[in-house]
């Protein structure tokens, strides 16, 4: 069981796919279950979604947020009730056909989304203006029947936060889906050390349903895009389906403005990609689990393993540490902790006892710093919040060299072969290009930025007039 958790993983820059596969069963994040595409997430991999899913919620519900439940079930006949949302979600809808021995009289779709719940249960308590806004927010799995599946990226079933709002006007529906936008940014280059670009989906690419969707693109080591989480302002199509209408303050019913937004288990794939290399995982400080890791050096000595729990003891109050007190060489300790990602790594042995001194080694560059026992803390703490600020500085760095603006298809291709990444051209708005585009360069339209430059005044496909920059990329 040890040989197999320190033998050497697949170079990532030879078969990025393998390695990222080795990646995840060898740090103990997940195993494969007997279902196809569903994956167990094991007590590691689980505690560092613990760790995303406490400060997002922490957020959600500073945000005037409160935390709901839905029925994992949808009749077939609620489902169809928005047209849009239906044809885009058919395809990937897994259905109950029979309970016990009985067939159903109506088949019962296993949630993909629960936006027709959400909108079910409003229509049955908004009455008034006075009733609104409803902040509401789910902490839930989703089923979506995935053809091509990887851990953690693209299950049949994953964990996410769906939350589903209800506004009197469209700009309190704008400003919300505004909000949540900023909220997942925050968690990704806060907590995750992933830097984000912030964007609108074209129509193509957004929520089917949505009047239209703002999502955080990141990018991976290999040059790919990941959607890191979506926010949808759904204006009033579900609204108008299922009859949500309140008393406005004349008096006159009209349909809420509706948003949802999402963000899944898909990040810890983000954070695996982003950091990672080639011993394994990299966790920024901020979402690890274990943050130090106390390895005991000649622990068969007299006074080692006392001194290492001293250490452990007094400073469990100030940080995420644990203790590897085993019979392993230290060797393989070491090479596990590389490969669970662990920030840093405390070595003590009779040395250091004598010196009264310890080693700490950071992950993130190898570096070994001798410390002294009376800074040991302060030390851990300034080092941690270091590793975070160079892993964030680092993906940001690595984002910026994989990214190359294109005026031509001819630049768009030969950019896109040589670097990969994302690409940064004009768009006409037609998505005949769009199709085009991705049907000659497997490349989609990731989303329209923010932040916009007029990089030339035509579209990079057909030469008409653009007025919109797009940011372009493989994606996963």
């Amino acid at each position: 069981m040890t040989k197999k958790m320190v033998e050497k993983i697949t170079n990532m820059d030879e078969d990025f796919a393998q390695w990222y596969t080795d990646v995840v069963t060898k740090a103990e994040l997940v195993d494969y279950s007997s279902v196809r595409g569903s994956m167990i997430i094991r007590p590691y991999g689980y505690a560092i979604w613990e760790r995303i899913k406490d400060a997002l919620d922490t957020q959600i519900k500073e945000t005037g947020h409160e935390n709901v439940y839905m029925p994992l079930l949808i009749p077939e006949s609620l489902l169809q009730k928005e047209k849009d949302h239906i044809e885009g979600f058919a395809p990937e809808v897994a259905w109950v056909t029979h309970g016990g021995d009985e067939k159903l009289a109506e088949r019962l779709c296993i949630r993909p989304t629960s936006e027709v719940l959400f909108a079910e249960h409003y229509k049955n308590i908004i009455h008034s203006y006075r009733d609104l806004p409803k902040l509401y927010n789910q902490w839930a799995n989703v089923i979506r029947w995935e053809k091509t599946t990887r851990p953690f990226l693209r299950t049949l079933e994953f964990l996410w936060q769906e939350g589903h709002t209800c506004h009197e006007t469209e700009e309190d529906a704008h400003e919300e889906t505004v909000k949540m936008l900023e909220v997942y940014a925050e968690i990704c280059e806060r907590l995750l050390a992933i830097p984000v670009v912030k964007g609108r989906k074209t129509e193509k690419e957004k929520f089917a349903g949505a009047k239209y969707t703002y999502t955080i693109e990141s990018l991976m080591h290999d040059g790919k895009a990941l959607q890191s989480g979506t926010s949808h302002n759904l204006g009033t199509g579900f609204a108008e389906s299922f009859g949500i209408e309140f008393l406005n303050r004349e008096g006159k019913l009209q349909p809420v403005h509706q948003t949802s937004w999402g963000f899944t288990t898909r990040i810890i794939g983000a954070m695996i990609m982003v950091h990672g290399d080639d011993k394994g995982l990299v966790l920024p400080p901020e979402v690890a689990p274990i943050q130090v890791l106390i390895v005991p050096i000649a622990q068969h000595k007299e006074g080692v393993l006392d001194a290492a729990y001293d250490l452990h003891h007094s400073l469990k109050s100030s940080v995420r540490i644990a203790i590897d007190a085993s019979d392993k060489k230290p060797g393989w300790k070491f090479n596990e902790s590389e490969m669970k990602g662990i920030p840093l790594r405390l070595e003590i042995g009779p040395k250091d006892i004598e010196e009264k001194k310890v080693v700490l080694v950071r992950r993130d560059t190898g570096e070994k710093i001798q410390v002294e026992n009376e800074k040991i803390e302060a030390e851990i703490s300034r080092l941690l919040k270091e590793i975070q600020e160079n892993l964030y500085n680092k993906a940001l760095g690595h984002r910026i060299s994989k990214t190359a603006a294109a005026v031509t298809m001819d630049e768009f291709t030969g950019n896109l072969t040589k670097n990969g990444g994302f690409i940064n051209a004009m768009w006409c708005g037609k998505q005949s290009c769009e199709d085009q585009i991705k049907e000659q360069t497997q490349a989609t339209s990731r989303c329209i930025p923010f932040e916009q430059e007029q990089l030339s005044e035509v579209c990079v496909y057909c030469s008409e007039p653009a007025d919109k920059m797009v940011v372009w990329a493989k994606a996963y």
